[in-house]
């Protein structure tokens, strides 16, 4: 990793697989609807950080407020946490050359459910455009 750390905090649960999946079953719209709002908890949680012009590595910790739901499940809010990026300004893709990669951890937090996003450089974007 490089010399850049940035993270942020989503509060609260975003939309599990199961959730998703219930969601597009309804109707397309409901669907719509969740990953909209979902997106937009995750660009409103980021707003406070510079535009990211290095390609970077996630750490993604999940607090959970109970072990119900399988960790693949949640997993799949990086989505929206990635989405949410883009749409806030800070990154112009989620593809490879902006994304190296992510780890994820899961804890339990009854009292106060989130998720920590702790973002890495790998390499300056001068050096990922040669």
């Amino acid at each position: 990793m490089g010399n850049y750390t940035l993270n942020f905090t989503i509060l609260g649960e975003l939309p599990d697989l199961n959730k998703i999946i219930a969601a597009a079953k309804k109707h397309h719209m409901v669907y719509s609807k969740l990953k909209a709002d979902a997106t937009n908890i995750c660009r409103l949680s980021c707003l406070r950080l510079p535009r990211i012009n290095f390609k970077m590595h996630l750490h993604i910790i999940y607090h959970c407020k109970n072990k119900r739901k399988d960790k693949d499940n949640i997993a799949v809010a990086k989505k929206f946490i990635l989405d949410g990026l883009i749409e806030a300004g800070k990154i112009r893709n989620d593809g490879w050359k902006e994304v190296e990669g992510w780890t994820e951890e899961f804890r339990v937090d009854k009292n106060n459910p989130r998720i920590e996003v702790i973002i890495n450089d790998v390499i300056k974007t001068d050096e990922m455009d040669s």
